[in-house]
């Protein structure tokens, strides 16, 4: 057809069709023509998948993640295994939360194998941030674009803000550790996820939380006196749990555990510190003091002058 032929033909076509046409065209992408948030999402969604069903190993569920993670604090404790052939096998949940699910992972290497719990926050989709205004106070990103996003709670920013807690808790488990804190061993971060220090038995059995214990009165006061040379050693290096309860304790083999620290805060740079510390502070006290220690053991007045003496807020 010569080129008027073409034009003849496309003049024959109704108007509504050519703008059903030139809307199909359009309807996934923004007016600059660059694919629209959600379209970009699917596309991610589609790639992920494609990867892990044409590269899944034959004994786990994934390929070791170690390569392209960031590390844990050195030296390793000998369990912890690094080879990039290791396969990663899902054993099942451990625990589900709002901002978070813990799963149990068994890394699989040529020496032998390791039990991990796998934290991997949630998606922007089911994510509730929902207490962190006060923690994120002393925090900030470099770009202004990433403050107003988390601000305004976007798709985009709220992946920020899941992220970030991430690398705050990567970050504080990792400082805490090489301590001596009383807290899992940081494996690795990768993205949203944490592979950390299985507490609990070989068979997969994990360690009670002190909600769940009823510990004797000698237990009682070990277990009370752990916590607080804990406490103390946090306000000496300026930090403070932030969400502090029986709930976000473990007891393996008597030892007391600190776990679920992605709100620790800055007792320096948030102006909220001492508010938070005092609420972790009040809500183990209650829960010692339900238990039968007496008040004067348990005072939470008392506690607090020394954590604040420790830090350096005086």
């Amino acid at each position: 057809m010569r080129e008027h032929d073409y034009e003849s033909a496309y003049d024959d076509i109704p108007d509504t069709m050519r703008r059903g046409r030139r809307k199909k065209r359009t309807d996934d992408r923004d007016r600059s023509g660059r694919l629209t948030e959600e379209e970009r999402a699917n596309l991610a969604r589609v790639r992920e998948d494609a990867l892990s069903d044409a590269d899944k190993p034959e004994d786990g569920d994934r390929w070791s993640t170690w390569d392209g993670a960031d590390h844990g604090p050195t030296p390793r404790p000998d369990w912890v295994i690094t080879e990039l052939s290791a396969t990663d096998l899902e054993l099942g949940v451990l625990k589900t939360g709002k901002e978070a699910d813990v799963h149990l992972v068994e890394r699989r290497g040529s020496g032998g194998s390791c039990l991990m719990a796998a934290k991997r926050y949630r998606s922007a989709d089911h994510r509730m941030f929902h207490r962190d205004a006060g923690y994120l106070e002393g925090r900030r990103m470099r770009r202004s674009r990433e403050m107003r996003a988390m601000g305004n709670r976007s798709s985009f920013g709220r992946n920020l803000i899941s992220e970030q807690w991430a690398v705050a808790e990567f970050g504080a488990l990792s400082r805490l550790w090489q301590l001596g804190a009383p807290v899992p061993y940081p494996v690795q971060r990768s993205g949203t996820e944490l592979l950390l220090e299985f507490i609990g038995d070989d068979d997969g059995t994990a360690a009670p939380r002190l909600a769940q214990c009823r510990p004797e009165p000698d237990e009682l006061v070990d277990l009370w006196r752990q916590l607080v040379t804990a406490l103390t050693l946090l306000a000496k290096e300026g930090v403070a749990h932030g969400d502090l309860s029986a709930y976000n304790l473990m007891v393996h083999d008597g030892v007391l555990v600190m776990i679920d620290l992605p709100q620790v805060v800055d007792l320096v740079a948030n102006p909220k510190a001492e508010q938070i510390l005092e609420r972790d502070v009040r809500n183990v006290s209650e829960w010692f003091g339900s238990r039968g220690l007496p008040p004067e053991v348990v005072d939470a007045r008392e506690l607090m002058i020394v954590l604040v003496d420790a830090a350096g807020l005086n």
